[in-house]
């Protein structure tokens, strides 16, 4: 399996964490760090009651610049930029660029996007079935630039004339697509374009059933191989802790199922948003996680 870190943020408080987390991982062996692509957040998202703080974040894709700067090795992405957010090209154009910058080590998540007031402070807010079909054509579109020498695209909602998006992103033929939605249309669309596929618990409907839709799709596409799965463990609660024995398990259950990817996050001392989770005994409670992990477990399971 290859390993995967999420549960940093995107928090300028913690901002300190943040670099010294994705250091640590690079250095401990996980393939990937993945972070949220918000500008505002819901409080009920985050199990919270005020908005105090929650807001104070930082523009993820610049930051993921700043990241691969300091790296060499480790993938840096997203999970997941919310496509409707963004005008599709732009976006199409930031993630070639950090690729470029990074070697070949961006990854794109893909989402519909949840939070309303975000969009409603930044972009525009659609009912969900519009934002699923703008994440499609958005998706087509950042593909065609991706891999066409010149561009024209015409869908309800996006359109391109002659554009050129050049230099290409390095990785061939292109960086990795991780989606993370619910719903049929939102399995469809990753069966269709995913390489990485992430079913959330939170999906209204069986999972073997949800990963039943995503292959389907896949197989009507030609791209079953092409579509692998991520077991996720992110216990991310104010009361939880980490413990060895139940990332263990966890990670043997995933191996025995044939998950391809682990995506996992440690708890922290305080909420990220707040500054008890950057302080010199929260970064180091933190890192000795990653590490008791990396150590525990990635050198025997990773591939």
């Amino acid at each position: 399996m290859k390993f995967i870190l999420t549960g940093l943020g995107n928090w300028y408080r913690s901002w300190e964490l943040i670099r010294g987390g994705v250091e640590e991982a690079e250095e401990r062996g996980y393939w990937a760090v993945v972070f949220p692509d918000q500008y505002m957040w819901d409080p009920d998202d985050l199990g919270v009651k005020s908005y105090d703080d929650i807001d104070s974040t930082l523009e993820t894709w610049t930051a993921l610049s700043y990241l691969a700067a300091i790296t060499q090795n480790i993938r840096l992405g997203t999970w997941v930029s919310p496509i409707p957010f963004r005008p599709p090209g732009i976006l199409a154009k930031i993630v070639s660029t950090v690729d470029c910058l990074s070697s070949g080590r961006a990854i794109l998540g893909v989402g519909a996007g949840v939070t309303k007031r975000m969009f409603e402070g930044y972009s525009q807010w659609d009912p969900p079935k519009v934002r699923v079909d703008k994440t499609r054509e958005g998706v087509e579109l950042i593909l065609n630039l991706w891999t066409q020498d010149k561009t024209d695209y015409h869908g309800q909602y996006y359109n391109s004339k002659g554009a050129i998006l050049d230099p290409k992103p390095v990785q061939m033929p292109h960086p990795p697509l991780l989606f993370g939605g619910a719903g049929k249309k939102m399995l469809r669309l990753a069966g269709r374009y995913s390489d990485i596929c992430y079913i959330p618990p939170w999906n209204k409907m069986n999972p073997e059933v949800a990963r039943e839709i995503v292959l389907d799709e896949a197989k009507n596409r030609n791209r079953e191989n092409r579509v692998k799965f991520a077991f996720v463990y992110t216990p991310l609660g104010p009361t939880d802790h980490y413990d060895r024995e139940m990332y263990g398990r966890k990670v043997e259950e995933a191996s025995k199922n044939g998950f391809e990817y682990f995506i996992t996050a440690f708890s922290m001392d305080g909420p990220p948003w707040e500054v008890e989770a950057s302080s010199s005994k929260g970064k180091a409670n933190y890192l000795h996680s990653l590490r008791d992990f990396a150590d525990s477990f990635i050198s025997s399971y990773a591939k």
